[in-house]
């Protein structure tokens, strides 16, 4: 251990479960990596490609939001399920 010594009347507090959700920081950066589509993204947050839209624009300047939807709105790699037939 660490050596560290706690007073006789500490409590730790409760361990907090994962609760499933992830944090809106993690949703941008999914949609900035050019590998994960919004498919893998509403698997693993439950937000569909309208949600993440919205999320990027409400925590993102102007100007970095258009340059974003300009470069995933034909990124087939963004869109599997539209794009299907490039992946035989």
């Amino acid at each position: 251990m660490s050596g560290q010594t706690f007073p006789d009347d500490f409590v730790p507090s409760a361990q907090q479960g994962d609760r499933g959700v992830i944090p809106t920081s993690e949703v941008v950066a999914m949609a900035w990596d050019d590998q994960i589509s919004f498919d893998v993204i509403k698997a693993q947050s439950g937000l569909s490609e309208h949600d993440v839209i919205k999320i990027m624009r409400a925590h993102m300047r102007p100007g970095s939001f258009r340059t974003w939807r300009k470069r995933v709105s034909g990124r087939a790699s963004k869109h599997r399920a539209k794009y299907s037939f490039l992946a035989r």
